[in-house]
């Protein structure tokens, strides 16, 4: 039998690894640190691997095979390629944005692969290609310096764009993301359109919606729970983008509530 190839991803883990496994996947622009503030009271009941897109973080931009032509699918084989690495055949799955198109993809066209299936802030199609791919073209021609200044009003809301938190979320996209890797995102971007698959997913799907997110409005998020079969939704006011940040108890209990039914037993003495 010939041995999985080793994974192209950057990736950490957590928690027990006799727990189930609960893969968490990045929006574009972060890194596999976006999911820190839940990582403690998930790693508690799961075993968590969470991963880095092309160009951020740990992850090189060579993993892609083509320059201008990633697509979501690609992106979606890296993380198989990944998980079969580490011996995973199900999982529960959760991603943010890109991170979860990434995983809709994978529940639509690898059932078997996907248990549970969480997508928060995310979308069935990230609007029209156009603005994408000149998003992506200026970046190659400019670098992120544009997108880095801008990113704080789409990923939060004003109250809270000027915190700590959010800072140090914008510095790393300055610091920790390639232009080629984040341009390559959105490429990908550009390129989906899984509304015609959503009835294909079969896995429990919850989706979580901020209210002022102005980069995937609720009505994004009703049309993915509209489209899967039994899909749960939760509309989170005072979050825009990156929800998990700006309001991550509530994104938490959200998580916890959907993946009740996998629950590893948390050690004794420990709490929610």
């Amino acid at each position: 039998m010939t041995p999985p190839a080793a994974p192209t991803l950057h990736h950490a883990t957590d928690g027990p690894p006799g727990a189930p496994t609960l893969v968490l996947g990045p929006s574009v622009g972060t890194s596999l640190a976006l999911w820190e503030p839940q990582l403690p009271a998930l790693s508690r009941r799961f075993h968590i691997v969470r991963w880095d897109l092309p160009g951020h973080g740990g992850t090189p931009t060579d993993v892609l095979a083509t320059p201008g032509t990633t697509t979501v699918p690609e992106l979606a084989g890296l993380v198989l390629q990944l998980a079969d690495s580490l011996g995973l055949d199900a999982f529960a799955y959760a991603g943010v944005s890109l991170g979860g198109a990434v995983g809709a993809w994978l529940a639509a066209h690898h059932p078997t692969r996907i248990s549970s299936l969480a997508l928060i802030c995310s979308s069935a199609r990230f609007g029209e290609p156009a603005g994408w791919r000149e998003r992506a073209a200026l970046v190659r021609a400019k670098g992120l310096d544009q997108v880095a200044d801008s990113s704080a009003g789409r990923w939060f809301t004003p109250a809270f764009a000027t915190t700590p938190e959010a800072t140090a979320l914008v510095t790393a996209l300055r610091q920790d993301v390639s232009p080629e890797g984040y341009a390559a995102c959105c490429d990908a971007l550009a390129a989906y359109d899984l509304r015609s698959a959503l009835p294909r997913i079969t896995a429990p799907t919850l989706v979580v919606a901020g209210r002022a997110d102005p980069a995937t409005p609720p009505a994004h998020a009703r049309e993915l729970t509209d489209g899967i079969p039994d899909a749960s939704l939760v509309e989170l006011s005072g979050a825009a983008h990156l929800a998990g940040v700006e309001r991550p108890a509530e994104v938490l209990a959200a998580l916890l509530a959907h993946l009740a039914p996998l629950h590893a037993q948390p050690a004794p003495g420990t709490d929610y």
